[in-house]
Order: C-alpha cells, then sequence, then structure tokens
C-alpha cells in the first residue's frame, strides 16, 4: 500500500517510530546539526536530567534504527539526522491510526476534531486540504 506526503510524491509508508526519549533528541539533533553527543546532552540536560552516557547511548540506538547518521572526525562522533521532520511525524501518525484506531481515518480525525477547539481559519484550511484532495483524487 502507497502513502501519499502532503506534496504528493509517493511514498512508502513511513516505518519512523520513535521513542519519547527519541523524540527529545531528534528535535534537538534538527535544532543544532551536525552536532556531537555533548552538544545534545548539554541542550536537554535543563529539561531531562539525562548524562552523557544517556544521550551517547539513545543517540547511538538511534544510528542502528537508521534515524541518525554518524560520523568520527577525529576523536568527536558528529550526528546527522536521517529523517525529516515530515518523515517522523508521518511515522507516528500512522502508528496512531494503525494502533489506536485500528487503521481507520475517518474515526481519527473526528477524534483530533471533538478533542481541540478550531478556530474559523483552521477549518477552512482543513476544508481547503479536503477539496483539493478530492479534485487530485478525481484525476
Amino acid at each position: 500500500m502507497l502513502y501519499v506526503c502532503r506534496d504528493d510524491r509517493p511514498m512508502s509508508k513511513p516505518s519512523v517510530e520513535l521513542t519519547e526519549a527519541e523524540w527529545s533528541v531528534i528535535k534537538a539533533v534538527w535544532e543544532t546539526e551536525p552536532c556531537t553527543a555533548p552538544a545534545v546532552q548539554e541542550r536537554l540536560f535543563k529539561p531531562t536530567g539525562w548524562h552523557y552516557s544517556t544521550v551517547r547511548t539513545l543517540m547511538d540506538r538511534m544510528v542502528a534504527k537508521g534515524v541518525l547518521t554518524a560520523k568520527k572526525a577525529g576523536k568527536l562522533t558528529i550526528y546527522q539526522s536521517a529523517v525529516t521532520r515530515a518523515q517522523a511525524q508521518s511515522g507516528e501518525l500512522f502508528y496512531a491510526l494503525k494502533h489506536a484506531f485500528n487503521g481507520a481515518l475517518t474515526p481519527m480525525v473526528q477524534c483530533l476534531l471533538d478533542s481541540k477547539d478550531l478556530n474559523t481559519a483552521e477549518l477552512a484550511e482543513l476544508e481547503s486540504l479536503i477539496k483539493a484532495k478530492k479534485k487530485s483524487a478525481k484525476k
């Protein structure tokens, strides 16, 4: 089954599923890449209390998962993201769709609509997205 991302390029089903800790790390990496584990640890210490070894272990696991890349530069390891923010968000969304809603999109959207007060502009944007999708589906 193929899914289509917002810019209408076909893409295979996203396989990026991140833990809460990995989300913290990837966000810090996106903000500072290319970066080192000590730089990420410094950025995350205040909100998480994580020490270097925790961050380094997480980052190395994320490299093994294919979420980060690592390159040696002398004694330092330089990390960069291997996934975009959109890929990570898609993975998270499809995970919730699959597990919480048994793959049924309509109940998921209804739940989101019921749980958040949307203003007129947000509703208009959603309507516009649906109209555009209907138009492209007719082709």
